[in-house]
């Protein structure tokens, strides 16, 4: 199967769903011309006009708030927010509008819309460019959230959260842009609350997500040298969770490491570790551990950036730590 890249993927599904139903449109800062900040636009606006592919002024809650409406009356915007960081001047659509129509009317009201976006820090953009706060929207009721992993699950579940009835924050990671992986020609789409195993192992298991996942295979090849045997589970949707295939896997290894980006306070590793405590506690054989960002700003530095982000230099002490326990 052909090879390409995690951005190429992600055009390749907006591509796809464009000609398929020209009630499909973008919305953005800089998504025409340009291409896009990470060229995931590129193309597109030669491709299907501006109509279709909207440059916006740089105004999220203005762009936002038309993209709710459009769905509202029958489109299906994506919208893409350069950076998360900037979902923040724009909470009030997000969290008032987009999350809560559906309800407020009933269900007479759909906002079948995606809104794009990233995380993740390691481009030396400082505290305000290179956040990873996607927890916030698993905490709001009536947003799916995805975070793909690979380019094979970028395109099939980006495809699949256009095609949804329901609002989707899709979560990139700006560090796997560039990542190549085997992606199908054809269009294919992925269900939404379906983790992928990306690694089996009887000793321990690994919940991870965006980066962390490649990150913690590079840790589990690693501590293979050592005999510990590592199952590595990609949930791909945040909302819903597959906790099926965790609690499977926890019920089989006996030991459990969550591994996000986020911070740790309050993050998406904290909920996960506290469902496998609620529903699956009798299975585990040692403490649940998490490997996260500190509870700090994202320093420029980049020494300081490096030490930051949760990587193999966080991982590998985990593992063996979990290991401890027999």
């Amino acid at each position: 199967m052909r090879e390409i890249t995690y951005a190429q993927a992600l055009n390749e599904a907006l591509r796809e769903c464009m000609k398929e139903d020209e009630r499909v449109i973008l919305l953005g800062e800089d998504i025409g011309k340009y291409g896009g900040i990470f060229q995931v636009t590129a193309g597109l606006l030669d491709e299907f006009g501006d109509k279709r592919v909207i440059d916006t002024p740089i105004s999220e809650a203005a762009f936002v708030g038309a993209s709710v409406g459009a769905a509202l009356t029958g489109m299906r915007p994506v919208a893409e927010i350069m950076f998360i960081d900037f979902t923040t001047v724009c909470m009030d659509m997000i969290i008032n509008q987009m999350a809560k129509m559906h309800y407020m009317f009933g269900g007479r009201g759909k906002v079948p819309m995606v809104l794009r976006t990233n995380i993740g820090a390691g481009r030396g953009a400082a505290a305000q460019h290179s956040q990873s706060f996607h927890a916030l929207y698993v905490h709001i009721p009536g947003l799916l959230v995805a975070a793909p992993s690979t380019p094979y699950d970028a395109k099939g579940l980006l495809t699949e959260a256009i095609k949804n009835e329901n609002p989707v924050i899709f979560v990139e990671h700006k560090k796997l842009y560039v990542e190549k992986g085997p992606v199908p020609e054809e269009s294919y789409s992925i269900p939404f609350g379906k983790a992928d195993i990306k690694r089996e192992g009887k000793d321990l298991t690994i919940v991870a997500t965006h980066a962390l996942v490649l990150r913690s295979l590079r840790a589990a090849e690693e501590v293979a040298k050592e005999g510990i045997d590592v199952e590595i589970i990609d949930p791909r949707t945040l909302t819903p969770l597959d906790k099926d295939t965790i609690l499977k896997s926890v019920e089989k290894t006996g030991r459990l490491l969550v591994a996000d980006e986020g911070h740790k306070t309050c993050g998406v590793a904290a909920e996960i570790s506290a469902i496998v405590a609620e529903e699956g506690i009798y299975s585990l054989r040692a403490p649940v551990q998490r490997v996260c960002s500190p509870d700090t700003p994202v320093p420029f530095s980049p020494p300081l950036e490096q030490s930051y982000i949760p990587d193999e230099k966080n991982l590998i002490p985990a593992i063996r730590r979990l290991m401890e326990y027999t």
